[in-house]
């Protein structure tokens, strides 16, 4: 379980320091470097509230990646204002170790924000402590792992993320555990749903730059 200790009457979102809404996003649509990693940091903690050791690798992954695009901006923090520009400069220097930690974290996000918007989606009208739901958060999971994270892995890697999608807690003991003492569950969906909104706006924003010719190696 988490070492994570949610206030009373708070959710997982007010124990962050950077939320993503909070990521500034330039008029070039260039993300703010240091915000985005803060904010792509606490997402990982999400992982230990899903409450199994199968997620471990998923977050260890994500805190990888994290501290590649972190190194080459103390490195160089005079290219690294934005993602963009970082990896611009770094590929400049015919080096691509940052540029490809992004590439696999913004990956693992794309692959947190799609299977909570699943969730969120499917189980618009359905109560977050209703016990039978439209769909399962594993469901969400699994198949958002193999849209965004699985056609990128080998065949030794998917036996271990797919242990994870199994262990996914159900939906109404998620939303619990995103929840302090005292929380009403539908404050905490509405806090998912504005988190999930931000998240997905910078993963487009990344990955279409990322997609681009200014960004291979």
């Amino acid at each position: 379980m988490s070492s994570t200790q949610i206030p009373a009457g708070k959710t997982w979102f007010d124990t962050h320091k950077v939320h993503f809404k909070d990521v500034p996003i330039g008029p070039d649509n260039g993300i703010s470097t240091t915000e985005f990693l803060d904010a792509s940091e606490a997402t990982t903690t999400l992982f230990d509230l899903l409450g199994s050791v199968a997620f471990t690798p998923v977050k260890n992954d994500m805190l990888g990646n994290v501290t590649k695009v972190r190194e080459r901006q103390k490195a160089a923090p005079e290219g690294s204002q934005t993602l963009q520009s970082l990896c611009k400069t770094e590929l400049a220097s015919k080096s691509h170790k940052a540029t490809e930690g992004l590439l696999w974290l913004v990956r693992g996000l794309d692959f947190t924000a799609q299977a909570l918007r699943a969730d969120l989606t499917s189980n618009a009208s359905v109560a977050v402590t209703e016990q039978k739901p439209t769909k399962e958060l594993a469901d969400g999971f699994r198949t958002s792992y193999k849209n965004t994270l699985a056609p990128h892995h080998g065949f030794l890697v998917k036996p271990i993320f797919s242990a994870a999608m199994s262990a996914t807690p159900y939906r109404r003991d998620f939303y619990a555990r995103l929840s302090g003492q005292g929380t009403d569950p539908e404050t905490t969906r509405q806090a998912l749903e504005a988190w999930v909104a931000a998240l997905e706006q910078r993963v487009t924003v990344i990955k279409t730059f990322l997609a681009s010719k200014e960004a291979k190696w």
